[in-house]
């Protein structure tokens, strides 16, 4: 770029930032190097690093440069881990404005650079019906073969519960649709309803192994036509059906048991309390309900930042497990059992990250390099979230008094 220059933003940085864990490198083969022996290394790859940041200041701005491969870095584990535990000084307006002036400089004579293409601003209401099913398609609707890379052979996308001695995904997986059934106390031929149900591994299950008839629903019609091929190829169509739609839409319609895997933390604090009175409407008197989900632990902190909002799951906001069982006995749930596998989760991401790593050039052909760099960031992030109890995660047993 015309007249860019790193200089000013080295000196800028290292003046208001004098303790660094890691390094920078810059295009032009300058570098910054950390305060101490910290690790990791960042490589600004051009100029353009430093445009996005000016066009959004912030955690957003440097996400931008991340996902469009301006920023690489060479350890993501490790940038996560500086990211939880450094402690930036805090930069007033003076200090801000000259970091900004030193970025400004580094970019040099440049448009300010186009948005990534895999960054979505979800529009209408929050948690709409016709929101929600965009902010579900962006996440969900890279490809059924993308996620097959690094997910268990049943296709669950949910927490897999290793405790009991499962030493697989495949086999933990297994395990927790089982738990599911068991503490649904599901029976044969029952009408069950699975609230979220992705690419229809609980639904199988339950039909497989128990014999129960299944309504399983989602918003993605990608996750929706596999489920559908899958119950077929099981000999299980005729007690399995896979719908499209959102929970809301599902008035009228009555079942024994209902299990909801993963899908809560995506309703929001706007419904949580419509969810749990939908759920409750569609209950038979003593009907049972398996609330699986992942909920924030401290209330001092704060949602998903603006990288997330707009790159893994736009307007996922994991409520407090106290918020959700408070909406469930409003509704008329009386809760007859709680169970957190916070650390069964980030063995299972562990798993993800994993696997997705070791069919990288895969992953690019199916899904890009922007959305491989948001994936391979994002399932090492929840991790870390479940590892320093920021999240967990729990299962809430209810019956419907």
């Amino acid at each position: 770029m015309p007249f860019a220059s790193t200089a000013r933003l080295r000196r800028e940085i290292e003046g208001r930032i004098p303790e660094r864990p890691f390094t920078v490198e810059f295009w032009d083969g300058t570098r910054l190097p950390a305060s101490d022996d910290g690790e990791p290394t960042l490589y600004v790859r051009s100029p353009r690093a430093a445009a996005h940041v000016l066009r959004a200041p912030g955690q957003l701005g440097l996400g931008r440069a991340y996902v469009s491969g301006e920023i690489e870095v060479d350890d993501i584990d490790a940038v996560i881990e500086v990211l939880d535990s450094w402690k930036p000084p805090p930069l007033e307006g003076g200090d801000k404005a000259r970091l900004l002036l030193g970025a400004a400089r580094a970019a040099g004579l440049t448009r300010p650079p186009r948005r990534p293409a895999s960054e979505l601003r979800p529009s209408g209401r929050r948690h709409s019906k016709e929101r929600d099913a965009e902010a579900v398609r962006h996440h969900y609707d890279v490809s059924n073969e993308f996620f097959s890379l690094f997910l268990d052979d049943s296709m669950t996308y949910s927490c897999a519960i290793f405790s009991p001695g499962a030493e697989t995904l495949e086999a933990a997986q297994e395990e927790k649709l089982e738990i599911v059934c068991r503490k649904l106390a599901l029976q044969e031929g029952e009408r069950v309803l699975d609230v979220g149900c992705g690419w229809g591994s609980f639904p199988l299950w339950a039909a497989t192994r128990h014999g129960a008839r299944v309504v399983g629903i989602t918003l993605s019609p990608p996750q929706a036509e596999k489920a559908r091929r899958r119950a077929e190829a099981a000999g299980v169509s005729d007690r399995v059906e896979i719908r499209v739609m959102d929970y809301r839409d599902l008035a009228g319609e009555r079942f024994d048991a209902i299990a909801s895997i993963g899908m809560v933390e995506h309703v929001g604090a706007e419904q949580i309390d419509v969810y749990a009175r939908t759920l409750a409407g569609l209950l038979e008197p003593g009907g049972r309900l398996l609330n699986h989900g992942i909920a924030r632990l401290r209330h001092t902190d704060p949602e998903a930042g603006p990288f997330s909002q707009r790159y893994v799951f736009p307007d996922a906001d994991p409520l407090h497990l106290s918020r959700v069982l408070l909406a469930l006995e409003r509704a008329g749930f009386v809760t007859r059992h709680v169970e957190e596998f916070g650390a069964e989760y980030a063995e299972t991401l562990r798993h993800w990250a994993r696997r997705l790593d070791q069919n990288l050039d895969e992953a690019v052909r199916l899904a890009g390099p922007e959305r491989v760099r948001v994936w391979r960031l994002y399932l090492r992030a929840a991790r870390n979230g479940f590892e320093s109890d920021f999240t967990s995660i729990y299962q809430a047993r209810s019956t419907l008094a």
